[in-house]
């Protein structure tokens, strides 16, 4: 009698392999995705590097290379590369490149305080406006049409000359009269999301305004808004650049503004002390522009798909 062979064991599905078939690629976080595409964009890299080297400068400058800004130390009109002045010296005698490397730290500060503090004012008075609408949207708005159709440099001036030609005074104008486009920015993004389901849901589940504004629309609206602040400390540097060119900065305090309209008389005897805090202010604000087009390029989900 023979007897027959053990038939081969049936081969069990391997599970893990099945599941690892049917599951799907798992999706990146849209922050980290962000970050990979500004990585990618060589024109925000190339403003990041220029930034990050004005920084530098700006910061540890004055430690690498002591001295006093309004110090005379060579003959008034000294062409640049001399003994005395490597960068020249204006119609008093002040070093050019001392004033440049201490003259970054009063612009970039009023640069950056002003944009934020006309942010905070944009994003508070938008998110008002966008939430509740109706009548705070109305009045909020015509609050905000109103400084909109203000002469923004004219109304400065006035806040300046009035408080008298203070760094803290400079830094208070500029940001008060620039946050309109951030405020209309911020109530379309309200606008816009306020009758979304995850909003309907957070009210419905009792959730507070305050809640709701700050914590759960704002972080959705939050990729512009990024944007729109990046821009606006360029146009913050441009202002002060603007005010300290008609007098109106302030005169203890060396910065790029001030600079150029201290020796614009002299522009043609003496170029380079005009020029060098020019190409400063050219340098920085076309620095913050590529990294601003480079996040609104990451941060927009239409133009990542492209």
């Amino acid at each position: 009698m023979t007897l027959d062979p053990d038939p081969a064991p049936t081969a069990k599905p391997a599970a893990p392999a099945r599941a690892s078939a049917t599951a799907g690629p798992r999706a990146e976080h849209p922050g980290i995705e962000a970050a990979r595409m500004f990585l990618r964009n060589p024109a925000a890299i190339a403003g990041m590097v220029l930034l990050l080297i004005v920084l530098a400068v700006a910061i540890a400058g004055p430690w690498l290379y002591p001295a006093d800004p309004f110090e005379i130390k060579a003959a008034p009109l000294t062409p640049p590369f001399s003994e005395e002045a490597w960068l020249g010296s204006d119609y008093l005698g002040r070093d050019v490149l001392t004033a440049l490397i201490y003259g970054g730290r009063a612009t970039l500060l009023v640069g950056a305080v002003a944009a934020l503090l006309s942010v905070l004012i944009g994003i508070t008075l938008g998110a008002f406006a966008g939430y509740y609408g109706g009548k705070v949207d109305a009045v909020l708005m015509k609050i905000t049409e109103f400084f909109q159709v203000l002469p923004a440099l004219l109304f400065a001036m006035v806040v300046v000359t009035l408080f008298s030609p203070t760094l803290v005074t400079v830094t208070l104008a500029i940001g008060v009269v620039s946050w309109t486009g951030t405020a209309r920015l911020t109530r379309a993004e309200f606008l816009k999301y306020r009758g979304l389901e995850f909003v309907r849901a957070e009210r419905a589940i009792g959730a507070r305004d305050a809640r709701i504004i700050w914590k759960v629309i704002l972080p959705n609206a939050l990729p512009p808004l990024v944007v729109s602040a990046t821009l606006a400390i360029g146009a913050a540097i441009l202002f002060e650049a603007g005010l300290s060119f008609l007098g109106l900065g302030d005169p203890n305090q060396m910065s790029w503004g001030l600079m150029i309209g201290s020796s614009r008389q002299y522009v043609l005897s003496c170029w380079w002390a005009v020029a060098f805090p020019g190409a400063a202010i050219f340098v920085t604000v076309l620095a913050v522009s590529l990294i601003g087009d480079g996040l609104n390029d990451a941060l927009d989900p239409k133009l990542r798909e492209r």
